[in-house]
């Protein structure tokens, strides 16, 4: 029993499990129904089963994650249950249970193909699942067949949307030669080789990307991935996101979940370069919170949790406009939530031509956001450097030292 009850965990938490069913009900079962069918579905960014059974006519469903779906059926088949019937994407299995707790198990040739049932529309991904991908298949994601894993879909959804974002703007890079790229606090780096894929495979670009972060550890297990998949013009460098010096033009920099005022300095670094593109996804934001003193919102500040989002929102504003005062038509988009931050924001800005009149809408915006809420100085100037305090002080000042 044991054995296969690991089968049908394995294929269900896999995401190998195409359909299942139990039958033959026992008579202490008696308040169960005659039999019950279980099938992977998608709901929302989920991957779950669903258990379907149907009493007088009406059938009900119940939609369970895969571990807790491998718990409800090891408890239902054999002491509710004689018979079980599993689909998986390698064989079939055929399992009869005697009362006395042993079990026959057949297995044959796979008769059933991959159909996914979603409650959504239907979504052509930048990686489709059914093809495989070396660098998802390295990191868990999908199977060495290009299946995604049920316990997977959630961030197979986060890598396509992230990649989404970065094709928004794919023709704001330049159309020849080497795309330059600086990823600032890569950490385990999923994104950085979603994004390596994204430039050589689907665009077929010849591409430098580095991929940046303090820790050693995990600067080391980055390369060694690099190294396994063979991921041309890619590496991982071991540094500081204020201090990294860049000895080409970067054409795109990424910043996703630097702490608190690490996203400033990335910012600020990225203005410098001149970037063509930059992406920022902001995490913890504690600078303001410890800032704001508006007696104004003293009936919102005054509540811990309301402050602290409050002054998340206000941050991302202000750097926001300040994008947009250093010459970057900048948007603010909803992101998915990643796994280890609650944010969801991403900044997203191309540079442009900004001419004195724009520039001057947003440093008003700008100065009077930070007034309402009560703030003097805040890092990101401080990051930014002179020509950008003297802008918002309404100073003289060429655009192009920003």
């Amino acid at each position: 029993m044991a054995e296969f009850q690991k089968i049908i965990q394995d294929a269900l938490i896999g995401g190998d499990c195409l359909a299942l069913s139990l039958s033959k009900r026992r008579k202490v079962a008696g308040d169960l129904p005659q039999k019950l069918t279980v099938r992977p579905v998608i709901i929302g960014d989920a991957a779950v089963y669903q258990f379907a059974s149907r009493r007088d006519g009406l059938e009900t469903h119940e939609n369970l994650k895969p571990a807790d779906a491998g718990r409800r059926i090891a408890e239902l088949f054999g002491a509710a249950y004689a018979h079980c019937h599993l689909f998986t994407v390698q064989a079939d299995y055929m399992a009869r249970a005697a009362a006395g707790g042993s079990i026959r198990v057949r297995k044959s040739a796979a008769t059933k193909t991959r159909r996914v049932k979603t409650h959504n529309r239907a979504k052509n991904y930048l990686i489709a699942d059914g093809e495989p991908c070396p660098f998802l298949i390295e990191i868990g994601v999908m199977t060495p067949a290009g299946r995604v894993r049920s316990s997977k879909y959630q961030k197979f959804r986060q890598i396509n949307r992230y990649l989404e974002l970065v094709n928004d703007v794919y023709d704001q890079l330049p159309a020849d030669g080497i795309l330059n790229v600086v990823d600032f606090g890569c950490g385990k780096s999923y994104l950085t080789f979603a994004l390596h894929y994204l430039l050589t495979n689907v665009h077929a670009r010849s591409v430098h990307i580095v991929g940046l972060d303090r820790k050693t550890d995990v600067i080391k297990n980055c390369r060694e991935i690099a190294k396994k998949l063979n991921c041309i013009g890619l590496e991982f460098q071991e540094g500081d996101i204020s201090v990294h010096e860049a000895n080409e033009p970067v054409h795109l920099a990424v910043s996703l979940h630097a702490c608190d005022t690490a996203t400033d300095d990335a910012l600020a670094q990225a203005i410098r370069w001149r970037a063509d593109v930059i992406l920022a996804v902001p995490c913890c934001q504690h600078e303001l919170a410890n800032k704001i003193d508006s007696p104004a919102l003293a009936g919102l500040l005054r509540h811990g949790i309301l402050k602290e989002r409050f002054a998340a929102e206000a941050t991302d504003g202000l750097r926001a406009a300040a994008l947009e005062i250093c010459g970057y038509r900048t948007q603010v988009v909803e992101f998915i939530d990643m796994e280890h931050t609650p944010k969801n924001i991403l900044l997203r800005a191309t540079r442009g031509a900004t001419d004195s009149g724009r520039a001057s809408q947003f440093v008003e915006e700008y100065n009077r956001l930070k007034e309402s809420a009560g703030l003097e100085t805040i890092y990101l100037e401080e990051a930014l450097g002179e020509p950008f305090t003297r802008q918002l002080a309404r100073q003289p000042v060429n655009v192009e030292q920003l």
